[in-house]
């Protein structure tokens, strides 16, 4: 007869190694599928992960999350297909292929050439591929590794220059020349939503100044110099020195106050005047210096006099020329140097005056462009001066350009505004801290920089977007509607162009004179327009000609590369017959990703029916990042090619961040290693750790210490449950062959705990289908921890090793069983290996399930009829009992094997009275209290005390709660009874009456001689603590039954085993051995005690049994 397998300890990295090789040999993740096919698809999109890193800890959160609602899909019957994928474009490749071959981006075309440059990117993507294919093994991620879809792929390539074909044809792709954010140090533009990526702005402090832009003075301008001093200065401040050379404008607001004051320059001493807005004079004009004479001032004196000569509207200034600031270059394409209006002006910050570079600030440039002002700029794409500032030159604008090391000690900043302090050109100088953006990949400053580029006109499908979004089920629902929804409401148009060299090709052809041009949207198209190209004489042969239409092979489609620099060779012909030159840059790397559902199918020119059948996806989810990347890609394409969600639901998961609370990082030594966690804890350890910890929206402080105490508390505890059933189902030979017994026929505590399990399914199916892992995790644990291990085996330990093999025997085997299985199942999809293990373990002796694997089985059906309200409710009601007991034991310090006499309830009323004499008697057993009684609850016995609770009344009542606190101090026993009986009472204050509720106020009870008082859950018990002879003696057999049991199991005895005791006692533990002989005898199966008086050469190893009462114990087998 076979037997359920039993194991000296619990080893959860070697089950994760035994199930998996199960897995693979018997491709069970295969199954899972191919076993659904008739069933209902459910379609999952994987956010691709780039491989030429190497995964975190936080890969194994967003996994989790991932596989446990496809898992759990799984089960109850859908068809989950879940097609792995790899980013394999962008900065993350060529950055590190930078780095590895110590060049730079201008080197690329130079010193190596962008075909050697690719090939070398196209090696390094995948540099890590498989210790994420291993990570995602090791942790139980079920994803189709052997098939993903990668975006270097041709096919891939294809179907993003479809949908992007498609985008022209709505007429929402458009070229233009705006101010965009660029990062020199990866030498491209940057989208708004990888600027809005978090951690992108940080917290810096730039040296800001205050410059001095001198007034032309002529017919406009001669009211300012009235009883001025010669020279008069519009004050503007700025915290980017670098770009006052680039300046060629000013702004002002038309309706704010602006003033016109004589002082010295605080580094020249020389006497100006200024102009600035009112509301900011007192900022730079202390009130203290109102008083000090002009015409007295010393010069290098700090206290520095001033004078308004004059207050005007913004307006008045509108117009006014002043000279150059620096004059390295003038611009050629417009007039400089003017003042103008600017909505965008506030007397916030600075000076109420704006300083305007229209080549790196997009407000700066719209208003010169409506003023017709031209620009100036004298930074180029590396961040670095040009020739024309002479004094400046090659230095780069920001230190954090530098390469490591070579940055110079003053910035270019500090060093500029030194220059205009010798100048007479700059007013104040100072260190202000300021939000500044960083590339997201470079993590080094970005600049606005003026750039032509490509753009998705995604603000013409804004409404869309926004009604689009409202359908999509947010986890949380704040993300969606708050940081999601905030920024589809100020949405701005995508820049689509990369100014880089490895990724998708812009699909673009155009005449150089822009006024001819085609968006290709499929292989077979380019080809047919090289052949017209070929015909008219513009290139000789083909590229593509090997490439058969129609022939969707991987052998056909590797014949071709659609990458740079082969495209770039390509010329098409215009209509007119002019010369097409494809547009230089890629595709940002996001529209990539947001491509794939489309693009994974290569989709229109594959899979037509399955796209349509698998379209929108019902889940997906990524990490809180994604929301401004990943997430607005998919919902920005599929709103605007298909007026559609891209995806359903949604789940956003937070940061794993060290146990303070601090981001990981290898820098600072605080990075959990994946792999390392995983060996030592195993996979089902971590991902139940992870997602009951905390929600997966909020950030988790991943402390190793709760991981070890998941894997003790929670797998610990389901391992010793299923290892207590397991050797006494082997030693009575349970195979569950025996006719199930009926509901009804079963014990009270059966039903229960089948009601317990029952409400269980429902309430983490319910949970798992509103996406909510946390809450199944947790609702497991509790039935686990307290309901099956904490009470019900507890409380029926004698029914599976006493006893004869009959009908309460059987239904108790039966009942946990079936707690056991059904468990497996539902936690399957949190804990995949060791609920496996355990579902297999079951079922090699019953074969009730003969399936392969629990991930192969149906999601338990909710039985309404085993679901007892009350008698869950009554059985709360002895949990409660029992902590309430077990409490004042600990408090007292009386052992839980010491029986003690009574317990007294006051019976608040006839219901309560009821539900506890239900549940009495297994509450005295449990306990280990001989009585319990009834009192009256306003008997003398119990003395309360009643005091306001501040956390619930202080938010309803306020200014009150003096008044309150005094009216409840002062209620009488029989008022705080009727508070405990009927949850409310009114009370009267001085001008008003207020109703309290029994959460409003925290009632306790006073201890009374020979007594001790504990109350939980609006139930109070008195225990009787005093002790006479009889208890004394029982409790030191109990003591004395405990310690043979576990020197039974240290010697390796089998539990039917019956056997001899000999220990040595004095006299007042011999009493109470043979008082209780009987009950030790019966107990321990021994079939005889010899006692002899205690001596210290007695043999054995001293045990004491209590306080002052010791023995040495020797057992031997009959």
């Amino acid at each position: 007869m076979k037997k359920y397998p039993e194991y000296k300890q619990l080893d959860l990295s070697a089950i994760n190694k035994e199930v998996l090789a199960k897995w693979r040999s018997n491709s069970i993740f295969e199954k899972s599928l191919s076993t659904r096919e008739a069933g209902k698809p459910y379609t999952f999109y994987e956010g691709p992960p780039s491989a030429n890193g190497m995964p975190g800890i936080h890969h194994v959160m967003g996994r989790a999350i991932k596989d446990i609602f496809c898992r759990f899909k799984t089960l109850q019957g859908y068809k989950v297909n879940r097609k792995a994928g790899w980013d394999t474009h962008g900065l993350p490749v060529e950055l590190g292929v930078e780095k590895e071959l110590g060049i730079t981006k201008e080197d690329i075309g130079t010193t190596i050439s962008i075909e050697d440059y690719n090939k070398k990117c196209r090696e390094n993507v995948m540099k890590f591929k498989n210790i994420w294919e291993n990570l995602t093994d090791v942790m139980g991620y079920w994803v189709d590794m052997n098939d993903p879809y990668v975006t270097y792929d041709n096919k891939y390539i294809e179907s993003v220059w479809w949908l992007l074909s498609q985008i022209d044809k709505k007429g929402m792709l458009y070229k233009g020349h705006t101010i965009q954010p660029f990062s020199p140090k990866a030498g491209t533009g940057l989208s708004s939503h990888e600027l809005n990526q978090p951690g992108c702005y940080k917290n810096v402090k730039d040296l800001s100044a205050i410059a001095q832009f001198k007034v032309i003075k002529d017919d406009k301008s001669i009211f300012l110099f009235k009883n001025s001093t010669e020279k008069v200065f519009f004050l503007a401040w700025t915290t980017t020195p670098w770009t006052l050379p680039s300046n060629t404008a000013l702004a002002v607001g038309r309706k704010i106050d602006y003033v016109v004051v004589n002082t010295f320059n605080p580094y020249t001493f020389k006497a100006v005047t200024v102009i600035l807005a009112k509301a900011l004079f007192s900022k730079y004009f202390p009130e203290k210096n109102k008083d000090l004479k002009i015409s007295e001032y010393v010069e290098g004196n700090k206290s520095i006099p001033y004078k308004i000569i004059r207050e005007i509207k913004g307006s008045e200034l509108e117009g006014l020329c002043y000279e150059q600031l620096l004059t390295y270059a003038k611009p050629v394409n417009g007039e400089a140097f003017k003042v103008l209006i600017g909505d965008f002006v506030t007397t916030e910050d600075g000076t109420g005056i704006v300083h305007l570079a229209p080549s790196f600030g997009a407000d700066d440039n719209l208003v010169a462009k409506q003023n017709g002002i031209g620009t100036l700029t004298l930074v180029d794409t590396q961040g670095r001066f040009v020739d024309e500032v002479t004094d400046f030159a090659g230095m780069y604008v920001k230190n954090e350009f530098y390469p490591a090391g070579e940055a110079p000690e003053k910035s270019v900043d500090i060093q500029l505004v030194i220059k205009l302090k010798k100048e007479n050109k700059c007013f104040k100088a100072e260190k202000y801290e300021h939000s500044y953006p960083h590339c997201w990949r470079t993590d080094k400053p970005i600049l606005y920089y003026p750039l032509e580029s490509w753009f998705v006109k995604t603000t013409a499908a804004k409404e869309c977007m926004i009604e689009n979004n409202k359908k999509i089920n947010w986890k949380p629902k704040s993300t969606g509607e708050g940081r999601f929804g905030n920024w589809l409401e100020n949405l701005v148009d995508w820049n689509l162009s990369r100014s880089r060299f490895w990724g998708i090709p812009l699909p673009i052809w155009a005449t150089k004179d822009g006024e001819e041009q085609i968006c290709i949207g499929s292989i077979e198209e380019l080809k047919f327009e090289i052949e017209k190209s070929v015909l008219s004489g513009l290139m000789s042969t083909n590229p593509l000609a090997d490439f058969v239409v129609g022939d969707m092979s991987i052998k056909n489609y590797d014949t071709i590369d659609l990458h740079r620099p082969f495209v770039d060779d390509i010329v098409l012909v215009s209509p007119s017959g002019k010369s097409m030159y494809r547009e230089p840059d890629l595709i940002d790397v996001w529209f990539d990703s947001g491509s794939m559902p489309y693009a994974q199918l290569h989709y229109p020119f594959e899979n037509k029916e399955t796209f349509e059948k698998s379209f929108p996806a019902d889940f997906i989810a990524e990490g809180v990042d994604q929301t401004r990347g990943w997430f607005f890609t998919l919902h920005a394409i599929s709103s605007i090619l298909f007026n559609s969600v891209a995806f359903k639901n949604v789940v956003s998961n937070g940061l794993v961040l060290d146990k303070d609370g601090n981001k990981m990082s290898k820098r600072l030594g605080n990075a959990a290693d994946p792999f390392k966690t995983l060996e030592e804890y195993g996979a089902d350890a971590t991902r139940w750790y992870m997602i009951s910890n905390a929600q997966p929206w909020d950030n988790l402080k991943f402390d190793l210490d709760g991981l070890a105490e998941v894997k003790r508390k929670f797998f610990g505890t389901l391992y010793n449950t299923y290892a207590f059933f397991a050797l006494y189902a082997n030693i009575d030979g349970f195979s569950y062959s025996e006719k199930e017994i009926n509901l009804e026929q079963r014990p009270e505590i059966d039903r229960w705990i089948l009601s317990e399990l029952n409400t269980l399914i429902k309430e983490v199916g319910r949970s798992l289908d509103d996406f909510e892992a946390t809450k199944a995790a947790r609702a497991i644990q509790f039935f686990v921890n307290e309901n099956l291990s904490n009470w019900y085996v507890r409380l029926c330990r004698r029914r599976f090793w006493k006893g004869d093999y009959g009908k309460d025997k059987i239904s108790a085997y039966q009942t946990l069983y079936t707690c056991l299985e059904t468990l497996a199942i539902l936690a399957s999809p949190i804990a995949p290996f060791f609920m496996d293990k355990l579902f297999d373990d079951l079922n090699l002796v019953t074969n009730k399930n003969a399936l392969e694997s629990v991930h192969l089985s149906q999601w338990p059906k909710v039985n309404l009829e085993a679901i007892n309200a009350d008698l869950e409710a009554q059985m709360r009601l002895a949990q409660d009992l029992t902590s309430m007991v077990f409490s004042i034991r600990k408090k007292e310090n009386i052992r839980v094997r010491q029986p003690l006499q009574k317990i007294m309830v006051p019976a608040i009323n006839e219901t309560i009275k009821n539900k506890i004499e239900a549940v009495k008697f297994l509450v005295l057993s449990e306990v280990n209290v001989k009585e319990l009684e009834f009192m009256n609850p306003n008997s003398s016995v119990l003395v309360k005390k009643i005091k306001p609770n501040f956390k619930t009344l202080g938010p309803k009542f306020g200014g009150k709660m003096k008044d309150i606190s005094r009216a409840i101090s002062k209620l009488s026993s029989e008022e705080i009874n009727t508070i405990e009986k009927e949850n409310s009472h009114k009370i009267k204050l001085a001008d008003s009456e207020i109703q309290i509720n029994y959460n409003d106020v925290i009632i306790e009870t006073e201890d009374i001689p020979g007594w001790s008082v504990a109350s939980m859950n609006g139930i109070t018990i008195a225990l009787d603590i005093s002790l006479s002879d009889n208890l004394i003696n029982e409790g030191l057999a109990r003591e004395l039954v405990n310690r043979v049991q576990s020197l039974r199991k240290d010697l390796g005895f089998k539990v039917t085993d019956q056997i001899e005791i000999k220990l040595c006692a004095e006299e007042k533990l011999a009493k109470a051995i043979n008082n209780n002989l009987n009950y030790i005898c019966s107990e321990t199966l021994a079939k005889n005690i010899q006692i002899t008086p205690f001596n210290i050469t007695n043999k054995g190893e001293e045990i004491e049994l209590a306080d002052g009462v010791n023995t040495k114990l020797e057992l031997f087998k009959r």
